[in-house]
């Protein structure tokens, strides 16, 4: 009997999307631009985010927009509404963006004019956490309504994140949420990861969390 022909499709996909990632680390630095990849589970607030953070550095940034969804438009005409370069990837049933994806949309994008491209992923734990986008700024919001257990059922979305946005502290007073707990469990699988509860409502933290993102932007090399 012949031996068995094993091939691991998982490992193939995530090292073809690994060397576009690359591909896209090194247009971000010739294009002069920072790659912001937001993550999240769905109703979250990314979209709400996104635009408060856009409202207060417009003036400082020039914005571009990726917005991922499984079939809706809502997110994108959102910001074609406030005049940002916006190009939407509908992926039709898929559960997450990939490297090929983005620098499809980055072709679409006038990259010369921008000096932030933010993704808008797709609202999911699990799979966007696999793939690698080139993104300079790997990040995830959690909403204080979804609990703070969530490093323990998925462990690899806080792994792979910089930043980890707590959104909607503004109902703090109705959930129980535990900051605290939250901090052990992800000191566990990623020590560096920086934690900014705030509330895009209320605008509660902020700026806090924008001072550091300009920081961030500021601290990329570029060739």
């Amino acid at each position: 009997m012949k031996d068995l022909t094993y091939i691991d499709l998982k490992e193939c996909i995530l090292s073809d999307n690994d060397g576009i990632a690359d591909q896209i680390r090194e247009l971000s630095v010739k294009k002069r631009f920072f790659l912001w990849n937001i993550m999240s589970s769905p109703g979250a607030g990314k979209t709400t985010f996104i635009i408060e953070i856009i409202s207060r550095l417009k003036d400082q940034f020039r914005f571009g927009v990726i917005e991922g969804d499984v079939e809706s438009t809502v997110d994108s005409l959102k910001m074609q509404n406030l005049g940002i370069p916006t190009v939407q990837l509908r992926t039709g049933g898929g559960c997450h963006l990939d490297a090929a994806m983005v620098m499809k949309a980055l072709e679409s994008l006038p990259l010369d004019e921008l000096d932030i491209v933010i993704v808008e992923n797709i609202g999911n734990l699990v799979c966007p956490a696999e793939f690698d986008l080139g993104a300079d700024l790997p990040s995830m919001i959690l909403s204080v309504p979804e609990g703070d257990d969530k490093a323990i059922k998925y462990p690899l979305m806080f792994s792979v994140c910089k930043a980890l946005i707590v959104s909607k502290t503004d109902s703090l007073g109705i959930f129980d949420f535990d900051f605290e707990a939250l901090r052990i469990n992800t000191g566990k699988l990623n020590d560096s990861l920086q934690i900014f509860p705030l509330s895009a409502k209320s605008g509660e933290g902020m700026e806090e969390f924008c001072s550091w993102l300009k920081q961030e932007i500021e601290s990329k090399k570029y060739q």
